[in-house]
């Protein structure tokens, strides 16, 4: 009988892959609580690693012909976005050439960090969810949407990202931080009683006294 840790969901890249994406989700999940050149910092040195172990996932076929469970809640979403906006401030937003608008476009196409971020969010968390709590049936097919949305979207919304990232550092911007009450504001109005962090306080007993 073959050994379940055999099966490609235990992988060694899929395993270095789990340990960069929970790396970078935590970043996410902190970034107010962080300074923003620490941030971007992290950033910066984090996405290189996540672009290269998803390359290296292994490709597997989809098993179930049911449609696994999502975790990341549209309030899950807007908190990330609205974090990293709020950190990133006048540096969020940047051109971009990798768009397939920019063929009919006259003007230039503005994009988001903050927006990627919280797109990759979504795909990463879904699949780590799936990954701990999930059977092998599930972690596989958690692995191949991941596999899927690589290619689809994700991916190019990291190295895009990481592309705004890389010329903040090398032309040593002013990363200090910016005052923006709006913003704290935006984020306590995020309703996340249902959210996946509501749902891992639970889990890990730490509801608010």
């Amino acid at each position: 009988m073959e050994d379940k840790f055999d099966h490609v969901v235990y992988s060694k890249n899929v395993i270095e892959f789990v340990t960069i994406a929970n790396e970078f989700c935590l970043l996410l999940e902190t970034s107010a609580k962080i300074p923003k050149l620490e941030f971007i910092e992290k950033a910066q040195k984090l996405m290189p690693l996540l672009y290269l172990k998803a390359c290296l996932l292994p490709k597997n076929e989809t098993e179930l012909e049911e449609v696994i469970e999502k975790f990341v809640s549209e309030s899950d979403w807007e908190f990330i976005h609205s974090s990293v906006q709020a950190k990133m401030g006048a540096h969020d937003q940047y051109l971009e050439v990798f768009e397939e608008d920019m063929e009919y476009s006259e003007t230039p196409v503005i994009a988001s960090v903050s927006e990627n971020f919280a797109d990759i969010y979504q795909d990463l968390k879904d699949f780590l969810t799936s990954y701990r709590i999930g059977t092998m049936d599930v972690m596989n097919e958690a692995l191949w949407d991941l596999n899927n949305s690589f290619y689809q979207h994700w991916g190019q919304n990291l190295v895009n990202s990481l592309r705004s990232i890389h010329q903040l550092v090398a032309k040593n911007e002013n990363l200090d931080e910016e005052i923006d009450d709006s913003a704290d504001t935006k984020l306590d109005n995020i309703d996340l009683s249902d959210s996946i962090f509501s749902q891992r306080k639970k889990e890990w007993g730490e509801d608010d006294q």
